[in-house]
């Protein structure tokens, strides 16, 4: 029982882990990076497709991006989509392919992607400790109906306890990666 709850905890706080890569990955550093473009939703035909849905990705160099359409005529909706995105780059089309040039970040700019990453990193430090909340609930509510005894429940509230500093200092530590990623020039 214990160990049941355990393990569900446990997979909560993996996905919580999986989720903040992902949201990292797609914060600018300055490099071309498709993924930077994995949340773009494109109107393809009246309904928000995602844009690696619709197009290959390629990085000839540090700096673009070159986005080639399955289907062409979809080009002027996802160089729409592209231009309303938060990532801060302009599109270019040549009738094929669009060709993205990454300007450099200013300063600034970097400081307000850094601060995005430790605000993201605490949502996901929340959601670890959901999934800690939950756990601990059941394990008390299996000791309260004497499912399990005391000593167990203990001793499961204590491993939940350090597999739930661990996943909070994992984030900690990728959130802390990324930001020195992000101010270095």
């Amino acid at each position: 029982m214990i160990d049941e709850t355990l393990s569900e905890a446990k997979d909560l706080m993996e996905r919580a882990i999986e989720a903040t890569s992902e949201d990292f990955g797609t914060v600018r550093t300055g490099r071309a990076n498709p993924s930077l473009y994995s949340k773009v939703l494109v109107d393809y035909y009246g309904s928000p497709t995602p844009l690696q849905q619709l197009a290959s990705f390629n990085t000839p160099d540090a700096k673009t991006i070159l986005i080639t359409p399955y289907d062409v005529s979809a080009m002027r909706d996802i160089e729409k989509a592209l231009s309303d995105s938060e990532i801060g780059a302009n599109p270019s089309n040549d009738g094929k392919q669009i060709r993205i040039t990454m300007p450099d970040l200013t300063e600034e700019r970097r400081k307000e992607y850094a601060k995005l990453v430790k605000g993201k990193g605490e949502d996901h430090k929340v959601s670890v400790r959901n999934a800690r909340r939950k756990a601990k609930d059941t394990i008390e509510k299996a000791v309260k109906d004497g499912e399990v005894g005391e000593d167990e429940g203990k001793r499961g509230t204590d491993e939940l306890e350090q597999l739930t500093k661990t996943y909070v200092e994992k984030i900690d530590d990728m959130t802390k990666r990324k930001e020195a990623e992000l101010l270095e020039v």
